[in-house]
């Protein structure tokens, strides 16, 4: 093989030789998607050396094998260019793998009809020496397949500059001047290409003028990569910062147009398939006007908006901040998105605890002073009624006159102190409860007939209708102690020569009992207390006295046994208390 050196072969040999050694450094240096620009820069480099010892060749057979070599770079090149513009976008592959490998099928198949173009002359028609130039060069006549590796390469170049721009369009100035680079130090030497293939430009009849374009565009990026550091911002690892992330995070330019967004903006958005590249924020948030205020700010600020999901209510932390550039001008808005549903919750939780805790603090205060008035003084005046009539000031006679006054006090303290007893035990230690099998009749006969005494004097009349054969599954204590606080409570509040309904009736699977009295009623203020369970004491129509406690107890004892109570009154009619109770049934 000789060797007839010439400006133009000297030229392709020399560059080509350092931009061969400068890509392998650049593929060394850097890692993953942006590597592949390197192999692509290798690609053409071995294209445009080879090239380069062929215009030094005299020989037909030394040209042709030479070609063969060019065509290792030549028919790679493109391949490794869209798999760089995949890769550098961030392209997931995860579910379809083949994509990557089949890249290179094409190259492939190409490379070896090149190999065997002497049996089917698919690729090169005919081959000759053109002399008429400076130096000898190869003359051919294209083939069917020839034709085929350029439409290839056209193809690939403009699929993998589609894939730039489509991601970068709408991107960061820096991420545009990235890709701008990219696109134009690529289409230099496909128009010199052009020109070659239709014969537009030719300085001698054989010479191929691209590989001194892609050689000369090549090293000129070599050199931009290394010295600016071009592409050490891969948007690969800012992609995958930006999906690690748990907040959603949404930027748009001056237009008030998407110029990037991560996955996880789209779950705190109502309609996520709008949120794409370029799409205007009012599309976006047609119906939530304050992002959409929020986003024509020009001042950091912080909301919150809730929306309502697959998974309900959620609440969104929304934080806008502005994106200032070279300048007070305003050049777009980033807005952060973030879940702030469970703080939100444990916040309102931790308030409800706290006011729980205030009335539970207000009933303990409230229950010492029942004990040290309500309590200590019926049983103080009884003692000192007691003593004064030992000491002989009080005669026998007016003390027994005094005693029917004394009974009904005692009544009092002693309902008093059952529902002190059993409210403490509820909330110091708990209830034990034991559901079992309960006539209602005999529970409501037996607390009829305990406060029957106290209902003759004031001449109240309590009835009872449809407690035949009527079971319950509750706590026999729990509901002597509901009903024995309802009746109680309708006697006090009842006129005197008026009457008590207690009545029982079958609902589905329960049993509900109405306690009605005919008396002064409960005023609306007072019902929303008893319904938030709030304790106050009212007297009654003898100005009986009371703690409040009994409902707070019953509300609480028909829950724990799967009850419920609701509760109708008008004030000077009376008032209705519905319990239901769920039925027994034998297992």
């Amino acid at each position: 093989m000789e060797f007839l050196f010439n400006p133009y072969a000297l030229t392709l040999l020399v560059s080509s030789t350092m931009v061969l050694g400068l890509s392998f450094y650049i593929g060394f240096k850097l890692e993953d998607s942006v590597r592949w620009i390197a192999f692509t820069m290798i690609s053409f480099s071995l294209w445009g050396f080879f090239y380069g010892v062929e215009l030094t060749q005299t020989s037909i057979d030394s040209m042709l094998f030479l070609t063969k070599l060019q065509y290792i770079g030549l028919v790679m090149a493109p391949a490794c260019w869209v798999m760089f513009s995949l890769k550098y976008t961030g392209y997931d592959n995860s579910s379809s793998k083949w994509v990557y490998p089949s890249l290179f099928i094409f190259p492939i198949l190409i490379y070896s009809i090149v190999l065997t173009n002497s049996f089917h002359h698919l690729h090169y028609k005919s081959n000759w020496l053109i002399t008429s130039g400076p130096f000898p060069m190869l003359g051919i006549e294209k083939g069917p397949m020839y034709m085929v590796q350029v439409i290839y390469s056209y193809f690939f170049y403009f699929w993998g500059t589609y894939i730039l721009w489509r991601r970068f369009q709408f991107a960061n100035k820096h991420y545009k001047l990235q890709t701008r680079l990219l696109i134009l130090g690529g289409f230099f030497p496909l128009i010199i290409n052009v020109f070659y293939q239709t014969s537009w430009f030719k300085p001698y009849e054989g010479l191929d003028m691209t590989p001194y374009a892609f050689i000369f565009t090549y090293f000129l990026l070599g050199i931009a990569i290394l010295r600016f550091n071009l592409l050490n911002l891969k948007p690969f690892a800012r992609d995958k910062i930006l999906e690690v992330m748990s907040r959603g995070v949404l930027v748009f330019d001056h237009r008030d147009k998407v110029v990037d967004f991560n996955l996880a903006v789209k779950k705190f958005c109502l309609h996520p398939e709008k949120i794409k590249m370029g799409q205007h924020g009012e599309v976006i948030f047609t119906d939530r006007p304050e992002i959409l205020t929020l986003l024509k700010s020009s001042e950091q600020k912080i909301i919150e908006s809730r929306i309502n999901g697959a998974n309900g209510e959620a609440i969104i932390k929304i934080e806008a901040i502005p994106i200032l550039e070279g300048g007070p001008f305003l050049s777009g808005v980033l807005l952060l998105f973030d879940d702030i549903t469970a703080e939100i919750k444990i916040n309102e939780r931790l308030q409800n605890q706290a006011t729980e805790l205030q009335q539970l603090n207000n009933l303990k205060d409230k229950f010492f002073s029942i004990i040290s008035h309500d309590l200590k003084g019926p049983v103080f005046g009884v003692k000192e009624l007691i003593h004064l009539t030992q000491t002989g000031l009080i005669p026998k006679d007016e003390f027994y006159n005094m005693l029917p006054e004394v009974s009904r006090n005692m009544e009092q303290v002693s309902i008093l102190l059952e529902n002190l007893l059993a409210w403490t035990s509820s909330q110091l230690k708990g209830e034990y409860l034991q559901p079992q099998k309960i006539d209602l009749n005999r529970i409501v006969t037996g607390q009829k007939s305990l406060l029957e005494r106290i209902a003759s004097e004031k001449s109240v009349h309590i009835e009872m209708h449809g407690f035949e054969n009527t079971w319950v599954k509750a706590d026999k204590n729990m509901m002597e102690l509901i009903f024995r606080n309802l009746i109680s409570n309708a006697i006090k509040f009842s006129r005197s020569n008026s009457k008590i309904e207690i009545t029982c009736e079958e609902i589905g699977q329960d049993y509900q009992i109405c306690v009605r009295d005919f008396g002064a009623g409960i005023s609306p203020e007072n019902l929303t207390k008893i319904r938030e369970g709030i304790s106050f004491t009212t007297r009654g129509q003898n100005n009986e006295t009371g703690t409040g406690l009994g409902m707070l107890l019953v509300k609480e004892y028909l829950a724990k046994n799967n009850g419920s109570i609701r509760i109708e009154s008008n004030l000077g009619e009376g008032s209705q208390f519905y319990i239901k109770l769920p039925i027994w049934y034998a297992d």
